[in-house]
């Protein structure tokens, strides 16, 4: 069931946003600071609130690790008087929240949260961090616990979606294929003991996570969810950063790995800076592949954005500005 918009009001960067997102691949860019990721741990948090054990703003400061676990602190600085909101819609349900800067650690009201939680219980939904972190997953989740360490809800969430087992049988063909592709680039499998995580190059040895390089890491992480059955038709993946240590002559497998994703019926948002990852979905999608572009920007302070769903056609778009200003000063230094 896919997540069909958002509605943010006086909530950390943003005044007032509202944005709706396709069923496929929802595309952020823009300058740092500009609320990307801010947009995707809201949509997560939300996810994460269809099951009945979780509250909806709870898990936004989770995700979010205010000081003192208050989500008072998520308010505008801009309009610290006014009250925040968050409203969130999928395709027939709706769940949303308020807060002031005079609430209490996670007391928000919470809107339409038993329809929300009947109509989305089944959702499936994963969230990849910029950093990996599956190199430091032993025992991170008792270490998080107490207080010993302090990662947000993604890094915690991410070490136990990878460590769980929810396929049952034989791989689908699917499946079998998208494997195939990254273990191609991974040169291994990942195998998990005691909360540990290795890679496994054919009959060699199992190596420790933490001496493969990270961005393989990341790439055996998508190895890992496919195989475990977290990203199958229904599921929704965001993702933070995919290109971030990645070797750039691999950004063209991630992106037909993603689009095979959206095809089968994953929604997916990933927010990004590269202009190989961004412009390489516009090269390679199909006429029936749904891509959407956001690129968000600061207008006199306030936090604006547009849409398109083509990366060429965005008219504030930083990424591509700053590959032309290279080029000029290439083509400048030959002339």
């Amino acid at each position: 069931m896919a997540l069909k918009k958002i509605e943010i009001k006086n909530v950390t960067v943003f005044e007032n946003v509202n944005m709706e997102f396709n069923e496929g691949i929802n595309i952020f860019i823009g300058e740092n600071g500009m609320g990307k990721t801010h947009i995707m741990k809201l949509l997560y948090a939300a996810c994460k609130s269809a099951k009945t054990d979780v509250s909806f703003p709870q898990k936004v400061v989770r995700v979010f690790r205010p000081d003192g676990s208050n989500i008072r602190r998520l308010v505008s600085r801009k309009r610290a008087g006014e009250t925040a909101s968050v409203k969130i819609y999928s395709d027939d349900a709706n769940i949303g929240m308020r807060f002031t800067t005079k609430t209490n650690k996670w007391a928000a009201k919470v809107t339409n949260e038993a329809i929300w939680e009947k109509q989305l219980a089944d959702l499936s939904c994963t969230f990849i961090p910029a950093k990996e972190i599956l190199s430091n997953a032993w025992n991170l989740e008792a270490a998080v616990g107490s207080n010993n360490v302090e990662f947000d809800d993604t890094y915690v969430d991410i070490v136990m979606a990878a460590k769980i087992d929810i396929s049952a049988g034989r791989d689908t063909h699917d499946r079998k294929r998208y494997l195939e592709i990254l273990q191609g680039i991974t040169s291994g499998k990942v195998t998990v003991e005691k909360e540990r995580f290795y890679l496994k190059p054919g009959t060699q040895a199992k190596i420790e996570f933490n001496l493969v390089a990270e961005g393989i890491r990341k790439i055996a992480l998508l190895w890992q969810l496919i195989k475990n059955g977290t990203l199958e038709k229904g599921a929704i993946l965001f993702w933070d950063e995919p290109e971030a240590n990645i070797n750039p002559k691999h950004i063209p497998t991630i992106v037909d790995m993603l689009l095979e994703l959206q095809r089968n019926g994953v929604q997916i948002f990933i927010s990004t800076h590269d202009y190989f990852l961004a412009k390489y979905f516009e090269v390679k999608k199909e006429d029936t592949d749904k891509i959407r572009y956001y690129s968000l920007y600061d207008n006199d302070g306030a936090v604006e954005y547009e849409q398109n769903t083509n990366f060429r056609d965005l008219k504030n778009n930083d990424i591509m500005d700053t590959f032309l200003s290279l080029y000029e000063s290439e083509i400048d230094k030959v002339m």
